[in-house]
């Protein structure tokens, strides 16, 4: 799992998807990454240990480095999974997250409400209650992957 550790919520992430790895009897090493020579680094030490897939956690520096991460997962062909359908469609492998679509208009409402004189602190948690899992065939293919119809059954998206 690549997070970055200087990331509020990075040691939670972490944490979350090690009780996971255990329930299904894997094994999850944390990579960490905070700059872009980090991340070369990182790839370089997923390649060494012989990672079988990449999770790449929820950040903003790596939604900011999107096309960096894509890269380097195919330079090294580690199969990766990111937060954002935005991956998938630049070239990454999966992705299973909210819409940023959605938040955004989420924002725009907030947004709105608060302009018409509305006070934010009355306004009510809003967290996402869809996800959305879309699927790059051709990033499969080039990894020398097949993706199960029942996962692909189930993707929002197939991108072909």
């Amino acid at each position: 799992m690549l997070v970055n550790p200087q990331a509020p919520g990075a040691e939670s992430q972490f944490e979350e998807a090690q009780t996971a790895a255990r329930t299904l009897s894997q094994e999850i090493v944390a990579v960490k990454a905070s700059s872009e020579t980090d991340l070369d680094a990182a790839f370089a030490i997923l390649s060494h240990v012989g990672a079988q897939a990449l999770l790449v956690a929820a950040d903003p520096f790596f939604n900011s480095r999107r096309e960096q991460l894509i890269a380097l997962a195919t330079r090294y062909m580690i199969p990766a999974i990111y937060e954002f359908r935005e991956f998938p469609l630049a070239g990454g492998l999966m992705s299973y997250g909210t819409s940023l679509a959605r938040a955004y208009h989420q924002v725009g409402v907030y947004t709105a409400r608060i302009l018409k004189g509305e006070n934010p602190a009355n306004l009510p948690v809003v967290q996402p209650t869809m996800f959305e899992m879309v699927i790059n065939l051709k990033t499969a293919n080039a990894l020398g992957l097949t993706v199960p119809p029942a996962l692909l059954a189930t993707a929002d998206e197939v991108i072909e």
